[in-house]
């Protein structure tokens, strides 16, 4: 496509980008599919990248993140963020209907706008001439934090303004929303971070704070953040008399809106919808913590005015408190199934927010060093996101003496396996191979293709062998008798007999994919095949010290250590003597040594005809040779298919050898 081809079609990709963006997002209607909507993106992205002179700051390819920030900037609001009021109760809120009554000399009805109030981040945006050029957090109401650069990252906010129903689009406009997390991206955002060793956030909004305030914007760009708009501040160009319009236009221009806001004709409506938002508190995808009303009308809002920095004609009303005074009785240990040893507390049961709640999590020995817990201890609790059980805080001033600190347990309560906490992570880890809790993870990592390759040992499977007893660990797949499989639901001779080949084929992987296949804490792909490469052995690595395994090239102390307590652990030795009497082959059987590539360095380009990728690096690897992702001078061989890329001609460059894939498959033979 030439220069003034793509100057026509890149405005038409990002309108066409946007117009899904809002149907995804703001009507939960999409028109084609994610595999569709990414083609749009890719051929954008690849006409930005071809004519950067296309490039601006509102394309939707520049959500991705940017290059981190040394520190926020200060800046000043158009119009400040002011506070507000707060109401409790049915009679609060009466009581502030009478004052709005009052100041204005007459006793009239006033229709509101009602809307959720989100639990979540304040932020003021300015759109100059229809983009999006600042972004700022609330702050102290005159000077924010510009978070310009995250607020980009969050896919459901237009980073322009779309000409639509021919309404101007003001020269100026300051927008004001909420960035929150929804309560189910939450639980996954905190189970990866555990995962990971990453201490977990203690709340949605925790998570929403932390990932708009990240001076790196690639890891806001990770997080799942939504943003409603909810007011409009300073504007210059758009005629609106009301709340319920700027909401309309708001919308109609595509930033997404709380479809909840409702119009309320007079103070009763608004405490219908109060209690209406309150019973339907537990069913919304996100927090709430109350609602706010507000006049509708601008003009009678100018006519009220302000006080303080709160203004007089808006207040948020509170839902009740969902935290609860109550006792840790004990701490137990819960282990997860990637063996991370969480500590729970055992509460005397008490009614928090209707529901009873006895266990809480504790999430990791950092969270209970640093809030002071104690077993014994009165402590406040409430339901983080109104559905998770959390321990807020302790009443220090109850302590009698007699509570009594928690200690993290040496073994693993459900197999007896050494507990480690590697260094640099926070989570404490079962290391056993067949621990109960983590085994289905075990073995579905055992069998995947990067592993013993265990083709039709799919999930589901897994599961159901390990629920009815019939494997209890990975090396029990090798024993398995054709009565075995014929218990199992939906399983005939057919497909019984095609996973027994399986299983028998994979007895010969080569020694780096079964050490790979261990799980082993910090051994990948990588990894394995060094130990393999070196040892030869499992035998040989079983024996190998600290010493021996930190003088290898990309082994440091924290992964040999990580190799070390795994094979002394006995559980691990006992199924590891279990998989040699299966007869699996746990030594070096390639012919790397008198390999003619042993050693050699190769790059693979373009699509191959007659091998996956990944089976071409395999067939390498297995004879000693190795695969590196670029090039350069010193590399031995590349691999051209076809529509080799930009690396075929760095290559040539370079003047090194070229290989056809056909040359390649006669040189590995």
């Amino acid at each position: 496509m030439d220069f003034q081809e793509a100057k026509e079609r890149v405005p038409y990709l990002r309108r066409i980008i946007q117009h899904h963006n809002e149907r995804y997002y703001q009507f939960d209607a999409p028109e084609i599919t994610d595999a569709e909507y990414d083609l749009l993106m890719v051929e954008l992205d690849h006409l930005e990248k071809q004519y950067p002179s296309l490039l601006s700051p509102d394309s939707p390819t520049q959500r991705v993140g940017a290059k981190p920030l040394e520190k926020f900037s200060t800046v000043r609001h158009l119009t400040p963020m002011l506070s507000l009021g707060n109401a409790f109760s049915d009679e609060e809120m009466l009581q502030f209907s009478d004052r709005i009554s009052r100041l204005r000399g007459f006793d009239e009805s006033i229709p509101f706008v009602v809307e959720p109030k989100l639990d979540g981040l304040a932020v003021n945006l300015i759109y100059e001439k229809g983009t999006l050029v600042q972004a700022a957090t609330r702050g102290d109401g005159e000077t924010g934090e510009d978070v310009t650069q995250n607020i980009r990252t969050i896919r459901s906010l237009p980073l322009s303004i779309p000409v639509k129903n021919d309404v101007p689009i003001p020269d100026v406009i300051e927008i004001r929303g909420e960035v929150c997390i929804e309560i189910e991206a939450f639980r996954k955002l905190n189970a990866r971070r555990m995962e990971e060793g990453e201490p977990p956030f203690a709340n949605p909004r925790n998570a929403a704070a932390g990932s708009l305030r990240q001076l790196d914007s690639r890891i806001t760009a990770k997080r799942p953040l939504i943003i409603y708009l909810y007011a409009i501040g300073y504007q210059d160009g758009l005629s609106v008399a009301s709340q319920g319009e700027a909401l309309q236009q708001l919308s109609a221009w595509g930033f997404p809106v709380n479809p909840y806001i409702e119009k309320a004709r007079n103070i009763s409506e608004c405490i219908d919808y109060y209690h209406r938002m309150g019973e339907m508190r537990e069913t919304l995808p996100y927090e709430i913590d109350g609602i706010v009303l507000k006049v509708d009308s601008f003009e009678i809002q100018a006519q009220l005015g302000f006080v303080s920095r709160s203004p007089r004609w808006a207040i948020a009303c509170k839902f009740p408190s969902r935290q609860e005074n109550t006792i840790i009785e004990d701490i137990v240990v819960q282990v997860g199934r990637t063996g991370v040893l969480t500590p729970v507390a055992i509460l005397r049961p008490v009614s928090v927010g209707g529901v009873m709640v006895s266990r809480a999590t504790l999430h990791n020995m950092n969270e209970i060093s640093k809030k002071d817990i104690l077993i014994g201890d009165t402590v406040v609790v409430q339901r983080a996101g109104d559905v998770i059980p959390e321990v807020v805080g302790v009443l220090k001033e109850n302590r009698t003496g007699r509570e009594k600190p928690f200690i993290m347990p040496s073994r693993c309560p459900e197999c007896n396996s050494e507990v480690v906490q590697l260094e640099g992570e926070v989570a404490h880890r079962c290391i056993g191979l067949a621990c109960p809790s983590q085994i289905k993870e075990r073995i579905k990592h055992f069998a995947s293709r990067s592993g013993m390759d265990i083709e039709g040992l799919g999930d589901k499977l897994v599961s159901q062998m390990v629920d009815k007893d019939v494997i209890k660990d990975p090396a029990d797949l090798f024993y398995l008798r054709r009565e075995d499989f014929l218990q199992l639901d939906r399983f005939g001779e057919k497909s019984t007999g095609n996973l027994i080949s399986a299983i028998e084929k994979s007895k010969t992987m080569p020694l780096d994919r079964v050490i790979y296949s261990l799980g082993i804490r910090h051994v990948g792909e990588h990894v394995s095949r060094l130990l393999a490469r070196k040892f030869k052995s499992l035998e040989a690595i079983e024996e190998a010290k600290e010493s021996d395994l930190v003088l290898i090239r990309d082994i440091g102390p924290e992964v040999a250590g990580s190799i070390v307590r795994f094979f002394r652990e006995p559980q691990n030795r006992h199924v590891l003597s279990k998989l040699k009497s299966a007869g699996l082959v746990l030594s070096d059987a390639s012919e790397q040594s008198s390999s003619p590539i042993s050693g050699k360095s190769f790059v693979f380009t373009g699509s191959l005809k007659n091998l996956v990728r990944d089976e071409a690096k395999r067939l390498v690897l297995s004879k000693g040779g190795l695969v590196h992702s670029s090039i350069s001078p010193k590399t031995d061989f590349v691999v051209a298919g076809e529509a080799a890329g930009s690396k075929l001609d760095r290559a040539m460059a370079y003047n090194l050898t070229i290989l056809s894939e056909e040359q390649f498959l006669e040189m590995i033979g």
